[in-house]
C-alpha cells in the first residue's frame, strides 16, 4: 500500500505546470520605448532634439558635452542611431514623458544642465517634438 502513494506522489509530481520556454530576455526589457520608437528618434529626436550633428548647438557639440564625461554618452563618430536609441532609453519616463530626464535637464528651470537651458518652454518646437514621440 505504500508503494501506492508514493507512485501516486511521482505521477502528481509529474503532471506539474508545464515548462515554456519564452526564448531570450530581450536587452530592453524594463526600458521606455515611446510609441514612436527608434525611426522616430533618428528622424525627429536626433536631428530636432539632440542636434549630435550640429557642432555649434548639438549635444555632442564639444567632447565635454555629451561624447565622453556624461551618462548621456553619444556615439558620434560615426552617428550610431541604435547605440545613440539605447542610451536614451535610460533618460526617459514613459508613464509620464515631460518627466523624463532627458527633457527636463535642457528645459529651463527644472533641473540643472551642464550645457545650460536649452528650450525655454513646453511650447519649443524641439520639446513638442520629443512629447509627440510618446504619442
Amino acid at each position: 500500500m505504500g508503494n501506492h502513494w508514493a507512485i501516486l506522489a511521482c505521477a502528481v509530481a509529474l503532471c506539474g505546470c508545464p515548462t515554456v520556454d519564452l526564448g531570450d530576455t530581450p536587452p530592453d526589457i524594463g526600458q521606455c520605448n515611446p510609441t514612436k520608437g527608434q525611426a522616430y528618434f533618428v528622424s525627429t529626436i536626433e536631428p530636432q532634439f539632440l542636434k549630435i550633428t550640429d557642432t555649434a548647438n548639438g549635444c555632442a557639440r564639444s567632447t565635454s558635452c555629451h561624447l565622453n564625461a556624461h551618462g548621456l554618452t553619444l556615439k558620434t563618430n560615426p552617428v550610431d542611431d541604435a547605440a545613440n536609441y539605447r542610451i536614451t532609453q535610460q533618460y526617459l519616463n514613459c508613464g509620464q514623458p515631460q518627466a523624463s530626464e532627458l527633457l527636463t535637464k535642457p528645459l529651463k528651470g527644472i533641473d540643472a544642465h551642464g550645457g545650460g537651458d536649452l528650450f525655454a518652454d513646453m511650447s519649443d518646437p524641439a520639446v513638442q517634438a520629443f512629447l509627440a514621440w510618446f504619442q
